[in-house]
């Protein structure tokens, strides 16, 4: 048993590294074999050769977890402490577990090729040439293909058969039948021939030997073997990229104020709480606020965006983001696990590990694949036999037949493309919590848009300034910009912010007042200042002039907030402020309906600035004024009108209504509650990565079921022909494993996704 000794697991799901796993039909096993504990809900991906583990009732211990998956005949281990997430022993780089299987591949290779050459070429076949092919490819057959016939002996002892009970039947049913033929039939006679029938027809093989399909299978098995594990390898190598982004160590500022000194720590020694310092060039170590300093810092593995963000003191960081501009000091939020970057690494591989609903089929199959195909070969010997056909041509069909019924390709047809798209779209700031989100994808119809945050950027900013006759708009923003600044209200400081972009620096004012309920009053430049409601102003017999109160009427329509500014004693401007629809939002719409997928405007904002909203960005269907509570009857209501509903949000209030949805997007600029609710996590808050997210969905599920058409196809195809005679042997190990590279290699063309964005050059 393993050594790993751990007390219960706990309610919480359990992980499991499975090793030993050759086939679908072995994950399968050990699915069933964890099924079968009390208690336990277990799915074994092959592709991961993991297993996650779940618990209704009292959990399991992980020893007696690790028992079960030891007496299906694998190994099971699981996490230890000094391999956990955003360790350094976790984002080392662990040596090529591909090496050895390549090492093993190639000298099978080399030994075998004189042998498949001389079986197939008579020029070459000089006299004794059969013992030669003998004495090079016994050490293919005993230890090129070792790995098959321990684990065929280990099946046997167990009772069981996988995919290397086969290959080490139809190999060593090969090698036997050419020890035969060659010491004590005909075969080891000089000057004996190979009639080697590379067409497709049914042969009399009894004065043949079959050395080389026993080296040739063997090493066309174990050359495919290596490009799936080496395939397998790179679908995981975004996950791992992303776990070794983090930075390394870290310096922390021990003390406060300049007496604060400087000590370089391992960032795992980092504490919530401590402050440090990022320099220019350097990785943000965690998660964390802006003390000091400000900068510009690349969030392109967060969000894929190439644009830096600026940032000052305040603004939230996250870790393995790179500082690109000046020096920060920075207080730590969320350390090792709880960093976004660690969260996102465990949402990807949830993901990975998980099944699609197409992929239930294909279980069950490859579940009882291998001792039917075992059947037919005995029954093809027995058949061909029993119709008076030579042993040898019997022997031949049974031996293609065990060959070629391997179930790789299907094991692989859903896992490969899981791990490849899910990790594509982590590099692209897409979080695919679970493979069943492909198939909602599929279906989606309708999406819902909630406004704030998700349309709009959520923040107040200015967007017009309309100055009285006679006066300078310039000259009306600095006044009532100095003002605002020196209050705290939303609507104030996007005055202020938007004074300060487009005039410059703003002076000081003097005698600042804040007005409760009305707005304020001040003294810039020697100018007696008001800002505020239209009532503050004629407090002070400011009448609006015409054209004002028809800026300010026409803002009250559109929904927006109107500010009027007058000084030394009249009205001399109107601003409007309100929150503005991010630049992206109406492409955003237009490549939802290029999907086929109608787009619906749902916010509890009033009409007028719903509507508003919705015409800017190219929305026809409003739904306004929705309390929160009422948003999931909205859901409700047009799923029971027959549509599939995608809900895009970003709040608090939004979390009922993306858990009720088919499919529901969260923006990661959003609250956590939104994106615990949500099936796919936009990181950016670009609308646009939704519809990104909607096309690699459906894009990784075409590919899955694509992998699964061809495997069920080679399979259906394959059989007959092997089982009437017509394949011959070494063939069908060529094929076999051509089977299984062609489902990997199918999938990392999901490596190539790319956002619209980058197609169309936007």
């Amino acid at each position: 048993m393993s050594d790993i000794k751990t007390a219960p697991a706990g309610a919480g799901p359990v992980e499991l590294a499975i090793g030993g796993m050759t086939c679908a039909a072995c994950a399968n096993r050990v699915e069933k074999r964890l099924n079968k504990m009390e208690g336990v809900t277990a799915s074994v991906n092959f592709a991961t050769e993991k297993a996650k583990i779940t618990f209704e009732g009292e959990p399991a211990s992980v020893e007696d977890l690790v028992a079960q998956v030891e007496k299906a005949g694998y190994t099971a281990t699981v996490p230890t402490p000094e391999r956990s997430e955003g360790s350094a022993e976790a984002d080392a780089d662990p040596a090529d577990p591909t090496r050895a299987l390549w090492n093993r591949a190639l000298i099978s290779m080399l030994l075998s090729a004189p042998v498949i050459l001389m079986a197939m070429i008579p020029a070459l076949q000089f006299t004794y040439w059969q013992w030669a092919s003998l004495a090079l490819a016994a050490p293919v057959v005993v230890w090129g293909a070792l790995p098959f016939h321990i684990a065929a002996w280990k099946n046997l002892k167990l009772g069981t058969a996988t995919m290397d009970t086969l290959v080490s039947l139809g190999v060593t049913a090969a090698f036997l039948w050419s020890l035969y033929a060659l010491f004590l039939g005909n075969a080891g006679v000089p000057g004996m021939t190979h009639p080697f029938e590379f067409t497709i027809a049914r042969t009399d093989g009894s004065a043949n030997v079959y050395l080389e399909v026993a080296a040739g299978v063997t090493s066309f098995i174990l050359l495919g073997k290596f490009f799936e594990a080496r395939s397998k390898r790179r679908a995981g190598a975004a996950l791992r990229a992303l776990l070794e982004l983090g930075a390394k160590e870290v310096t922390v500022l021990r003390g406060e104020g300049p007496s604060a000194r400087e000590e370089l720590v391992p960032v795992d020694r980092l504490q919530v709480g401590d402050r440090f310092v990022v320099r220019p060039g350097e990785k943000i170590a965690t998660d964390g606020q802006v003390e000091e300093g400000s900068s510009a810092v690349d969030m392109s593995m967060l969000t894929g965006e190439s644009v830096p963000v600026e940032v000052e003191p305040g603004s939230a960081v996250v870790g393995a983001t790179v500082n690109s501009g000046g020096r920060l000091v920075v207080r730590a939020s969320r350390v090792g696990s709880d960093t976004q970057l660690a969260q996102m690494a465990r949402l990807v591989e949830d993901a990975q590990n998980g099944k699609a609903a197409v992929q239930r089929l294909a279980d069950r199959v490859s579940g009882v694949f291998v001792p039917i195909a075992i059947m037919i070969a005995v029954g093809a010997l027995g058949f061909w036999l029993g119709t008076g056909d030579p042993a040898g041509a019997a022997f031949t069909a049974a031996v293609a037949v065990l060959i070629i019924a391997c179930p790789c390709a299907l094991g692989l047809a859903t896992p490969m493309a899981l791990m490849v798209g899910t990790g594509r779209g982590a590099q692209l700031g897409i979080l695919i919590k679970g493979p069943e989100v492909l198939e909602s994808t599929r279906r989606v119809d309708t999406v819902v848009l909630d406004k704030t945050g998700t349309v709009t950027t959520g923040k107040m900013a200015l967007t017009s300034v309309t100055a009285a006759e006679g006066e300078d708009e310039d000259e009306v923003l600095r006044l009532a910009g100095a003002l605002e600044k020196a209050s705290e209200h939303p609507i104030a400081r996007a005055i202020a912010t938007g004074a300060t972009v487009r005039v410059g620096d703003l002076p000081t004012p003097e005698d600042f007042a804040n007005i409760e309920g009305r707005g304020v009053q001040g003294v810039v430049d020697g100018h007696a200042v008001l800002v505020g409601r239209v009532a503050l102003l004629e407090e002070w017999s400011q009448e609006l002039p015409e054209e004002l109160k028809r800026a300010f009427s026409r803002a009250e329509s559109e929904g927006r907030t109107a500010v009027a500014v007058g000084w030394d004693g009249r009205a001399r401007g109107v601003l409007v402020v309100a929150d503005t629809v991010k630049p992206t939002s109406a492409e955003a719409i237009r490549q939802f309906r290029d999907l086929g997928l109608k787009p619906i405007l749902l916010t509890g904002d009033n009409a007028a600035v719903a509507r508003t909203v919705a015409e800017e960005v190219g929305i026809e269907e409003v739904i306004a004024e929705v309390m929160p509570e009422d948003k999931v009857a909205v859901v409700e209501r047009l799923q029971s009108e027959g549509r599939t509903v995608a809900m895009v949000g970003d709040g608090v209030n939004d979390a009922a209504a993306l858990a009720q949805a088919d499919l529901g997007l969260s923006m990661g600029t959003g609250t956590d509650v939104a994106i615990e609710a949500s099936d796919l996590t936009l990181v950016r808050g670009d609308l646009r990565a939704a519809a990104d997210a909607v096309r690699l969905s459906r894009r990784t599920l075409g590919t899955i079921k694509g992998n699964l058409f061809w495997a069920f196809a080679y399979n259906t195809a394959a059989l007959p022909l092997a089982a009437a005679g017509l394949l011959n042997p070494m063939l069908a190990g060529a094929a076999m494993a051509l089977s299984s590279v062609f489902v990997v290699t199918n999938s990392q063309r999901l490596r190539r996704f790319r956002p619209l964005t980058e197609e169309t050059g936007a």
